[in-house]
């Protein structure tokens, strides 16, 4: 397989120039994330309709050139489940890459399952089988085998098959407009990953209450600043059960703290008193200032229906050629129905009823609560066994 290899900063400026006039421009990473705070780049895949290319990243002092030219221009960017892309992107030039095309979330739009691997996505639109040896891969260690390099260039060879098949049947559905839909609604995910404390998101917080939460954050943030500093993965610094332990506890005192199993570890007992330090801050907090507790549903019949409808939500998925993973879960339904019921705010949008999927989902679920529509089993062995149709009107009695 021919391919440009990119190992210096000179050629990956040439290479730039080259990308400023490319019409699309398909390319995916390689990183590790196991031992640094922030995945750290290591290989990078490009391919153009006239070219191939890996680009060491690990031997090239200043990546930016590549990251201005993917977000320059008017070329189509291609990836696939591409937010580790996106971040790298986002980090090095607070820009992101224009015209955002996903094959993963695409394939989603026209009812292959969500989310598919990669390599699932190639079987199932093109009928090839690749390989799966390299996929635990060190991609930090040099020298690559070739075998590690083809490895690496099938995730961009295959990339341009995968987009001109997935972009007809988007045209043949008249789904374009929701795809660029989709597409910014992920990059405003991804940007909100990046502005947006994710305290919450501590497994085992549930069901704390608000001074606990406010431990939970305090040292969350302390965790963070000190796995950037150090460069080493949060967890190294402080376990998620413990950080949920302490908050429970609700206590500043050193020796109670202590009593904690799994905070003997030398390094994390020299801690301990910064440790302490943020407990109290949040304990000394007013409750007002405390982190309000999560939504809970406010009644069974709201879980009841949310199971109820969730199978509406399939069902509506498998007529309209969706993947019901990329359409909504669970809670978006639950969260659809605790609005149009009155339990939470109208102000509040739920996913559910924006965009497409309000056109799709939205209102079939709004209906069903309203008892206009019904939902029945029409043929069991089917592959679609529910059908969901108008209810006849009541007349008085």
């Amino acid at each position: 397989m021919s391919y440009l290899n990119i190992t210096s900063d000179q050629q990956l400026v040439e290479f730039c120039s080259h990308l400023a006039r490319a019409p699309w421009i398909a390319f995916d990473t390689e990183f590790v994330a196991e031992q640094s705070y922030r995945p750290l780049l290591c290989l990078l895949q490009v391919a153009t309709a006239d070219s191939l290319a890996i680009v060491d990243a690990l031997t090239i002092r200043d990546m930016n050139p590549f990251w201005q030219v993917l977000a320059e221009g008017d070329h189509e960017t291609i990836v696939h489940a591409g937010r580790g892309e996106m971040e790298f992107c986002l980090r090095a030039v607070n820009r992101w890459p224009a015209r955002l095309f996903d094959v993963q979330i695409a394939a989603g739009l026209v009812g292959i399952e969500f989310p598919a691997g990669f390599r699932t996505l190639i079987y199932k639109l093109l009928g090839e089988s690749t390989r799966k040896e390299e996929t635990r891969t060190d991609w930090h260690r040099r020298p690559l085998s070739p075998r590690q390099i083809d490895y690496a260039l099938d995730d961009v060879r295959y990339l341009p098959l995968l987009y001109e098949k997935l972009r007809s049947r988007l045209a043949e559905l008249h789904r374009m407009d929701w795809l660029v839909e989709e597409m910014a609604a992920f990059q405003h995910e991804v940007e909100q990953a990046f502005s947006v404390e994710r305290w919450r998101r501590v497994s085992g917080n549930s069901g704390l209450d608000r001074r606990s939460l406010a431990i939970v954050r305090e040292l969350w943030r302390w965790r963070e600043s000190e796995a950037e500093r150090r460069n080493c993965p949060v967890r190294r610094v402080l376990r998620d059960d413990l950080l949920v332990e302490l908050a429970k506890r609700q206590t500043a005192d050193l020796k109670r703290i202590k009593s904690v199993r799994g905070l003997e570890r030398g390094d994390l007992a020299r801690q301990l008193p910064r440790i302490a330090a943020r407990i109290k801050h949040a304990l000394d907090l007013p409750l007002e200032e405390c982190p309000q507790t999560a939504h809970h549903e406010p009644t069974p019949q709201l879980a009841v229906l949310g199971q109820f409808l969730f199978s509406a939500l399939g069902s509506i998925c498998r007529q309209q050629n969706l993947a019901p993973g990329l359409v909504g879960t669970p809670n978006d339904i639950r969260e659809l129905i605790a609005v149009r019921l009155g339990y939470l705010s109208a102000r509040h949008s739920p996913r559910l009823a924006e965009g497409w999927r309000a056109e799709v989902i939205g209102q079939v679920i709004h209906d069903l609560l309203e008892g206009r529509l019904a939902m029945r089993v029409e043929d069991p062995r089917s592959d679609h066994p529910l059908v969901i149709e108008p209810l006849p009107p009541r007349t008085g009695t």
